[in-house]
């Protein structure tokens, strides 16, 4: 009996620990707000992070919502090249913060790497508008101008000023506002598809701010001064972190990372050649040959880790396409809507303006399905996987762009107009830009769907020590929807020698690259409802077969164990 009890102490001791480790504060954060009770410093941090991710995203909308139109006009740009530069920045800030995260995770110090971030990404925002800048209407005199770029020279900056400024996205969504951040560990699923409904609900309303009022400035009132909003709008972030920087900088947990979960792979799939080749037997998983008791380098937790993370890849590979189809927003759309009569009684809309039509049903669904979820989410099913929402808006985004493809043949028989747009006087079809408005409601309506109920199963069905890295993954994989929404541009373009996304709209086929887009969004839709029942009961197969793989759950049951063993001998 003595030993059993010192067992038993020994291993409190340890749980002990083990908590108070957990609970010690963190580095990079002050201790000062000793008088401040626990919530309301809670509170005050998640404000703050919120604060800064909505003036973030200020910047970032304010950069894409109208850069087609500028480098059509003022760079001259092709339309497909505009699109391409257009989805690459965007495909470029959602991996940055993939790259930024490990740098500072690995390599370089989170508070050193945030403010180098930041400075990116005021230069970045900075030398925008020197691009921007109307040098040739300004004069020293009568015969002598001030100074003018030349194009080869504002191509250089612009590029420059984009790719600093996507670092410096990739350090703020990385560093200062990760979803750790919002202290989400203890929620449930109707929680957390509750928060990421308004989270997302935030974040579109402060885009459709930016794209009503900076597309405005940027194209009538003054175009060559509307890039100063986003450089105003980062001193915004840069006062914010200022201000609480020693609440902000999050620091989360470093038992795992992307380099294992890369490590896990690698070293499994060098195991099942060796076995292969050498030897004879096999194992229930690939991946268990990463384990240390089949030859691995890695320990089991970090392999059941990476397993339950694995089964999340068709997921992942499922949002590529349809991420393509939220680009055509930003491209193709945006070239409809440019190439559309926007007069309206006399005043003419911004091109970028047509985009609240597409936030407009995430603003007016996100309350709905807050009444949906509670249903659906009772205390009796807490299992219950929103894979139908994933379904309905896919869907939804392959009608969208059908719809663009019989509006684009609609739109070429009515008859062409002039119109001005940033001072330069185009040719464009007379038929109101109101008539696009379906397949803008149709994406927004597929984005209500599909983005927070993604962003759920991927937080929520893996384990709590690699929730960062899941996010990370989903991150990759919408990123790279982004470039391949480039690469279908660039092919199509070069493919039908610039017949399918053609500079003059009225002269070329766009409609057949959009049927083309839908008809491979209506297979993809397809191959993942094929899928969806794999992720309904995978919170129930985490819950009995990863929780208890942890070090610290199995001293509670040992501990269980030896508490019961000794009430028998009793």
């Amino acid at each position: 009996m003595r030993g059993a009890d010192r067992i038993d102490t020994q291993e409190k001791q340890l749980l002990n620990h083990t908590a108070d480790k957990e609970q010690r504060p963190l580095p990079g954060r002050s201790n000062h707000a000793g008088n401040q009770s626990q919530p309301d410093k809670k509170l005050q941090e998640a404000i703050c992070v919120l604060l800064v991710e909505l003036c973030e995203r200020f910047t970032f909308f304010g950069i894409v919502c109208n850069m087609i139109l500028f480098c059509t006009v003022k760079l001259g740009y092709r339309n497909y090249q505009a699109a391409i530069v257009n989805m690459c920045f965007v495909g470029t800030s959602m991996l940055t913060p993939v790259l930024v995260g490990w740098l500072a995770e690995c390599l370089v110090g989170r508070i050193k790497l945030v403010c180098i971030c930041m400075f990116l990404h005021f230069l970045g925002t900075a030398l925008l508008p020197v691009v921007a800048f109307p040098f040739e209407d300004i004069y020293i005199d009568r015969r002598h101008i001030l100074h003018t770029l030349t194009k080869r020279e504002q191509k250089i900056v612009f590029y420059f000023a984009l790719l600093t400024a996507s670092l410096g996205i990739g350090g703020i969504r990385a560093i200062v506002c990760p979803l750790s951040a919002y202290n989400l560990e203890d929620c449930g699923p109707k929680e957390l598809l509750s928060f990421f409904n308004w989270f997302y609900w935030l974040i579109n309303l402060n885009s459709a701010v930016v794209f009503v009022s900076i597309s405005y400035i940027q194209q009538s009132v003054a175009r060559n001064l509307g890039f100063l909003i986003p450089f105003v709008s980062v001193l915004m972030a840069m006062i914010t972190i200022h201000m609480v920087r020693g609440e902000m900088i999050y620091k989360p947990k470093t038992d795992s990372s992307l380099l294992t979960t890369f490590g896990v792979i690698a070293s499994a799939l060098k195991m099942c050649y060796v076995r292969y080749r050498y030897f004879s037997g096999g194992v229930t998983n690939w991946l268990d040959h990463a384990k240390e008791n089949y030859g691995g380098q890695y320990s089991e937790t970090q392999v059941e880790s990476t397993k339950s993370l694995a089964r999340l890849f068709p997921l992942f590979a499922f949002q590529i396409l349809y991420r393509t189809c939220i680009m055509q927003i930003p491209s193709g759309y945006y070239l409809q809507t440019m190439n559309s009569n926007l007069n309206f009684s006399g005043f003419v809309l911004p091109v970028a303006a047509m985009n609240v039509i597409s936030i407009v049903p995430l603003l007016i669904l996100v309350p709905i399905l807050e009444c949906i979820n509670s249903y659906l989410f009772s205390s009796k099913d807490t299992g219950h996987s929103p894979t139908i929402y994933i379904v309905v808006g896919q869907l939804s985004a392959a009608l969208s762009v059908m719809v663009a493809g019989f509006s684009e043949i609609h739109r070429k028989h009515f008859p062409q107009v002039e119109q001005t747009l940033s001072e330069e006087v185009l040719l464009v079809s007379s038929m109101p830009c109101f008539h696009l408005a379906p397949q803008y409601i149709l994406l927004g309506v597929a984005e209500a769907l599909v983005t927070p109920s993604c962003s759920l199963l991927s937080f929520r069905l893996v384990p709590e020590r690699i929730r960062g890295i899941s996010m990370h993954f989903l991150t990759l994989f919408n990123g790279a929807g982004c470039f391949m929404g480039a690469f279908f541009v660039q092919t199509t373009h070069a493919g039908t020698q610039g017949n399918w996304f053609p500079h003059l709209l009225h002269e070329g086929k766009l409609e057949r690259f959009f049927f083309f887009l839908a008809s491979l969004m209506m297979v993809n839709t397809l191959g993942f409802w094929t899928i969806a029942h794999r992720y309904n009961n995978l919170n129930q197969e985490y819950t009995n077969e990863l929780r208890g793989n942890l070090p610290e759950e199995k001293l509670l049951k040992h501990e269980k164990a030896i508490k019961h063993y000794d009430s028998v001998l009793e």
